[in-house]
């Protein structure tokens, strides 16, 4: 009988001293749309990284590049249902769940870096709220490079654009075709480079960095920079695997979100500026818009800005007014 309860206490200890061990790494998955060579999904590499660093391999994260976990649009409830801990999102895809989440593809409301920033700030309390009534965490957000206008011909006003065959991909392309008068023909990303060859489409609305990844220079020979707006891709974390975290590595995690952000906006302008001297080298004609045509699209963004402050009620009321102040 003594023997049995000393083989049976040196079992529980011998229990004991394993349990920590057995429970000392947490593993999670982190669910991306983009690419691995994507500037975003770099910076998410990095922040694995340093987590698994500062946690001193406590948390270990495994990257789902390229959707290989969940598709773009299904990558928010599989965070907020845990089917992941962590996601990134491009935040103005949610845009009809609720309005406040596609701030940043108003054109021409934040129309540089700097702009885009102080955009951020008075948009993310808002985003930190909705998404922890939703059960999760803002970890960040980083811009895209900015988007200008592509065409054929030289274009001085949005006159100049009455008529004109645009390449729509999303509502606000098409409703921007719409007020300048333009002729928004929907054409998927594989077919774009035939449609432009077969002059289906003669002018669009993306970054320079799309600009450069669709050989556009191929076709069209003026690039208008008129950083219509910077969409931006947010990083978002299940408040509850955060929370199980001790306190020590939600420090880790927290770290390494701040340093991603901050590296994340400096990469955004070098692949912005990189790609703009790429379609410079290929030929293309890389331009200010005019005054005219600045002001003319102002006009337009403003307003797509009224349509989309009586969807978003008084929280876009007093998002708009913050970022104005």
């Amino acid at each position: 009988m003594k023997r049995r309860n000393l083989a049976a206490v040196a079992l529980a200890a011998l229990t004991g001293l394993c349990a920590p061990a057995l429970h000392a790494q947490t593993k999670w998955d982190l669910a991306a749309a983009y690419p691995a060579t994507n500037f975003h999904t770099e910076n998410l590499a990095q922040f694995i990284s340093d987590v698994d660093k500062g946690s001193g391999g406590k948390l270990k994260i495994t990257l789902h590049a390229n959707a290989a976990l969940f598709k773009a649009p299904e990558i928010k409830r599989a965070v907020q249902g845990a089917q992941a801990q962590l996601g990134e999102i491009l935040l103005a895809n949610f845009q009809n769940e609720w309005q406040i989440f596609g701030v940043d593809g108003l054109p021409f409301l934040a129309d540089s870096y700097d702009a885009s920033m102080k955009l951020y700030k008075a948009q993310k309390p808002f985003l930190e709220k909705k998404l922890a009534e939703q059960g999760m965490v803002l970890l960040y957000a980083v811009a895209w490079p900015p988007q200008g206008i592509y065409t054929k011909k030289p274009v001085n006003n949005a006159a100049d654009l009455k008529g004109i065959k645009w390449r729509a991909y999303s509502p606000a392309t098409a409703r921007i075709a719409e007020l300048v008068g333009a002729q928004p023909v929907t054409v998927q990303a594989a077919e774009f480079s035939q449609a432009l060859a077969t002059g289906v489409v003669e002018s669009t609305m993306t970054s320079g960095a799309t600009g450069v990844d669709s050989k556009l220079y191929e076709h069209l020979k003026y690039y208008y920079d008129t950083q219509a707006w910077l969409p931006k891709n947010a990083l978002i974390m299940n408040k509850k695997a955060f929370d199980a975290l001790d306190k020590p590595v939600q420090e880790a995690v927290l770290k390494a979100a701040a340093d991603a952000e901050t590296r994340g906006w400096a990469a955004s302008r070098r692949v912005n500026e990189d790609t703009l001297a790429k379609l410079k080298a290929e030929g293309m004609q890389v331009v200010p818009p005019s005054g005219q045509l600045k002001a003319d699209m102002a006009k337009v963004g403003d307003t797509m800005l009224k349509e989309w402050l009586d969807k978003a009620g008084p929280d876009g009321k007093a998002l708009i007014d913050a970022y104005r102040k």
